[in-house]
């Protein structure tokens, strides 16, 4: 009886404070209005949670995927591996690095090397090399470039195939025909399943995923994504939601397969599918979906039935996606730029370029040091260790 309480009203606090029918539903309809037969099914929210275990059979297919398929076929594709060069055992330049940053300026190198009683070149040396240590292999960045392109071309091929003959794929104002009373087909679940499941799938990887420069920016589109999935399931923007899903996935899998022409040193192949990738992400990220999707969502939609929460909601959220595009447009047309100007794409904006072990050692001992009282040349630069040493020796002395 306890345990039936409990499960009563937990129902009835979702119900009053997140199934209420006027966040998910246009005024005038309510959840009484969209009861099933046996012939009619419309979308449930807990049939998402199918997502969920489906997520994790993903992220082992990938783990499987990367170990028995991906591996072997970097060493067919000739991908080997750089040696690099483990930095000797500093506990004060290690604890440094792992505190303060990885890379120390100037004045902070003059410090260091007086606590360990090291050259200046010595220590730039240490910092390249632990670096370069916490820097992904090739073989990692080619296993998660495979595994993408593998996903975002199954999902495209198979939201191709099941909105192919939709009324909606090529009239946008079919989205609110007869809406909400949409029936959801088996096969679109399955599309839903398959897109919740793999977005899903990258937040549970994200902790040992490749670390890149918009990672924030990779963070916020993963849950404006599931929210987005989620949310258009839950108030039958179904047909809108495929649609975006669909245009998300047609340039996806070309940047994926530049990525991975790339890491193989494949430099004209891999130009050639990331300027194919540049012109259908501009094709349907910052032509078709504002134009529209977003105007029916926006625009049309409102010729049926005046706003509501969702309403709202799905217009931020889409509002948000195509924010993120205008970023990820100025950095691809960055690197068109370079492309332009160099006659290749080059490497990634997005990541690190692993450094030279022996970058700098030719000046290896830095010709001055730029302050703001003056310049110290390389001549004083026994005059500098010594005025370092003597403060570290005059704070250690304070402190005893």
């Amino acid at each position: 009886m306890g345990s039936r309480w409990v499960s009563e009203r937990m129902d009835a606090l979702l119900n009053q404070w997140l199934w209420r029918q006027e966040y998910w539903l246009p005024p005038g309809i309510t959840w009484e209005d969209m009861k099933e037969t046996e012939d009619i099914k419309y979308p449930r929210p807990r049939d998402l949670l199918f997502a969920v275990p489906f997520a994790f059979i993903l992220t082992a297919l990938r783990f499987l995927f990367e170990r028995f398929v991906a591996v072997p076929l970097s060493r067919q594709m000739g991908i080997r591996e750089k040696y690099r060069r483990k930095p000797s055992v500093k506990a004060v330049l290690e604890e440094f690095y792992s505190n303060k940053g990885k890379h120390p300026s100037q004045i902070e190198i003059c410090y260091l090397s007086a606590e360990c009683k090291m050259q200046i070149h010595q220590v730039e040396h240490w910092f390249r090399c632990r670096r370069n240590q916490d820097r992904p292999s090739l073989t990692k960045k080619f296993c998660e470039a495979s595994w993408r392109f593998i996903m975002y071309l199954i999902s495209f091929l198979i939201g191709l195939a099941v909105l192919v003959n939709k009324p909606w794929l090529w009239d946008q104002k079919e989205f609110w025909t007869d809406y909400p009373y949409q029936p959801l087909g088996f096969s679109l679940y399955c599309y839903y399943m398959l897109q919740l499941g793999f977005y899903l799938s990258l937040l549970l990887t994200l902790a040992f995923d490749i670390k890149r420069k918009d990672l924030a920016e990779q963070i916020v589109h993963h849950f404006a994504t599931i929210f987005l999935i989620t949310f258009s399931y839950c108030a039958n923007y179904i047909r809108a939601g495929t649609l975006v899903m669909l245009l998300h996935d047609a340039g996806d899998h070309f940047l994926e397969l530049a990525k991975v022409c790339n890491y193989s040193k494949w430099k004209r192949t891999c130009n050639v599918f990331f300027i194919i990738f540049a012109l259908v992400f501009g094709i349907t990220r910052l032509y078709l979906l504002p134009t529209r999707i977003i105007y029916s969502t926006y625009y049309s939609s409102m010729l049926r039935y005046q706003p509501f929460f969702g309403y709202y909601f799905f217009n931020a959220l889409l509002m948000t996606l195509q924010i993120l595009h205008f970023f990820w447009a100025f950095m691809i047309l960055r690197m068109i730029y370079r492309f332009a100007f160099t006659g290749k794409v080059g490497n990634d904006v997005r990541s690190d370029v692993e450094e030279s072990e022996e970058s700098g050692q030719e000046n290896s001992r830095p010709s001055g040091i730029e302050t703001k009282t003056g310049y110290w040349t390389s001549n004083n630069n026994s005059v500098s260790q010594k005025i370092v040493e003597n403060r570290i020796n005059n704070g250690h002395s304070k402190t005893s």
